[in-house]
């Protein structure tokens, strides 16, 4: 009952609503438009809040999340364009019902069930958090070692077409981690004589480039389509009508969230499962599936927007981030010298409920701006991509420099720009990368304690892996690791 009047106690906090606020209005926008990511927005966020007290900036960036995510179905629907990754399901149904002259309604059931898959999300978030935070309390360095392992060969083998590529782009995240001073020995790493680079490479101006300036490339090098804008016509629907589909909504939602909190699984997967799931389990759809059925909306955008809540179980419990959200978001707690993990809801009990009360705020946001707001802004994102492309390179140089006031900085969101533009031509993903850079250096301090702690040891094998969580990580890794050979998924086809 406390831990519920202290989240209530934030909705009273006008600072604290406003804050949520202006991020879902940010979401909103940012979402909308084709070539603004959500991912790209928190970044840049990243640099702006830098001097806020945590608890603004994090408020901040529920609104964005949680809206942009939602937000996304606009230009999916009215454009063809998903607006986020997570939304490329919605253009299946949502665009073709749009071309009815059924925009508004498509928009309408895309509001709600990112409503219900938000909601669902943030309350399992909150119900589940404590649990699994008393359990990895259990835990010892090995177990973390093997944790974030588990979560990059996850991202490797969910974010990209071959699992080769997405081993190489986290190998390249470790390497970019490693840069700096031995957190051990004191000694430089990795920095070739550049004195900046003794403290390391800084996370803002390494994820403003890999997802803002990269984005930017991306559309001046002509790799993204502007799309064509649906008719908009006056259709009314009922709410009642809308929300029929209500008991369906949170089995996929449930699907959001179990593939939420998969490290690297995120949104995408999560839309793609519950549509599929949807065409199975839905024998008389209002229309054929893909031909403008309200059903794949419901699908989609339920578990795309409970992977919210899914993803930030294993990035506030175990400092795992479940997408390159969270994995921004972590770096967030880390630039605010906060400490996610199994002690975070422990020692930091009110920063937890107010991103409880955030992400509850965001909802409502999300339910006012989806309904009266998202329909006249319409116009608003079929604004020329070349044109805000400017814009947004500018906000890159301007956000990159704002951390540690260093034309440097700038220089490093450049390079890992071009980076970004070059892996994303090649069909490399940057999210592994983007995880492995902010769990690098936590891996291998965790794995450096653990070899030492089991070196005493008479059997050093048994001193590393004796333990049954040790033991339980360890073969998820492997069968990770092991479905992904050629002979493995061949003898199992047979």
């Amino acid at each position: 009952m406390d831990a519920i009047l202290e989240v209530l106690a934030y909705f009273t906090n006008m600072r604290f609503v406003l804050m949520v606020f202006s991020g879902a209005v940010s979401g909103l926008l940012v979402g909308a438009i084709p070539g603004l990511t959500v991912s790209m927005a928190t970044a840049l966020l990243v640099s702006v809040t830098y001097t806020w007290a945590a608890q603004d900036a994090l408020a901040m960036v529920m609104g964005v999340y949680v809206v942009g995510v939602f937000s996304g179905a606009l230009s999916a629907i009215l454009l063809n364009i998903p607006g986020a990754p997570a939304s490329v399901v919605t253009t299946l149904d949502g665009y073709p019902l749009a071309r009815q002259g059924r925009a508004r309604e498509a928009l309408r059931y895309a509001t709600w069930y990112s409503l219900i898959g938000s909601l669902f999300g943030i309350l399992m978030l909150w119900a589940l958090a404590r649990p699994i935070s008393a359990f990895a309390l259990r835990f010892q360095p090995m177990d973390y070692f093997l944790l974030a392992l588990f979560g990059l060969t996850m991202v490797g083998a969910l974010t990209a077409t071959s699992f080769k590529r997405g081993l190489v782009s986290a190998c390249l995240g470790l390497v970019v981690s490693m840069v700096g001073l031995d957190s051990v020995l004191g000694t430089p790493r990795l920095t070739f004589g550049i004195q900046q680079l003794t403290a390391g490479i800084h996370i803002v101006p390494v994820l403003i480039g890999l997802f803002g300036f990269s984005e930017v490339l991306m559309v001046l090098g002509g790799q993204q389509d502007e799309g064509e804008m649906a008719r908009m016509l006056k259709s009314l629907v009922k709410t009642r009508e809308v929300l029929k589909h209500w008991a369906v909504s949170l089995y996929f939602s449930l699907i959001g969230l179990l593939v939420g909190a998969l490290p690297g699984a995120g949104a995408p997967v999560a839309s793609f499962l519950a549509y599929g799931s949807a065409k199975k389990l839905i024998k008389k759809p209002s229309a054929p599936f893909g031909e403008g059925a309200v059903e794949g909306i419901v699908a989609s955008e339920s578990a795309n927007n409970a992977c919210i809540g899914g993803a930030m179980i294993p990035m506030l419990t175990l400092a795992i981030p479940g997408d390159a959200v969270t994995a921004i978001m972590l770096s967030v707690f880390y630039v605010h010298g906060l400490r996610p993990g199994p002690l975070f809801i422990r020692q930091s009990p009110e920063l937890f409920h107010s991103i409880i009360a955030a992400g509850l705020l965001a909802c409502v946001f999300l339910l006012l701006l989806g309904l009266f707001v998202a329909p006249r802004i319409a116009r608003l994102i079929t604004l020329p991509r070349r044109v805000l492309m400017p814009l947004v390179a500018v906000l890159c140089a301007v956000g990159a420099f704002a951390g540690n006031n260093r034309l440097f900085d700038v220089g490093v969101m450049l390079v890992f720009g071009v980076l970004g533009f070059v892996m994303r031509r090649r069909h490399y993903p940057v999210a592994p990368m983007t995880l492995a850079i902010v769990l690098g250096r936590m891996m291998d301090e965790h794995f450096r304690r653990a070899v030492s702690l089991a070196l005493p040891e008479e059997n050093f094998v048994m001193a590393l892996f004796g333990r049954p969580i040790t033991l339980a990580l360890l073969a998820l890794v492997l069968i990770v690791l092991l479905s992904k050979l050629p002979w493995v998924r061949k003898r199992f086809k047979k």
